[in-house]
């Protein structure tokens, strides 16, 4: 497993990240304080305060290298 921070700070964003990670086989959670909830739920992702970076785990054994491309515009430092 693999954990980045990430921003998804404007609809748009929680769009098109969803759509992203919705591309791939591997299991996607996002943890803000005690929620975890699946990265992959629109709804579930409103359900987050979004005005803070969000940590998300990554549960992939290959093609991690593609998947960090992909999620590059969303991770923060």
């Amino acid at each position: 497993m693999k954990t980045v921070k990430i921003s998804l700070n404007s609809i748009d964003k929680v769009k098109s990240f969803v759509n992203d990670i919705s591309k791939f086989d591997s299991d996607f959670d996002l943890v803000s304080g005690r929620y975890v909830i699946d990265a992959k739920s629109i709804m579930g992702i409103f359900s987050l305060d979004l005005s803070k970076p969000i940590d998300l785990n990554i549960h992939a054994e290959e093609g991690l290298d593609k998947i960090m491309e992909v999620l590059k515009p969303y991770i923060i430092d």
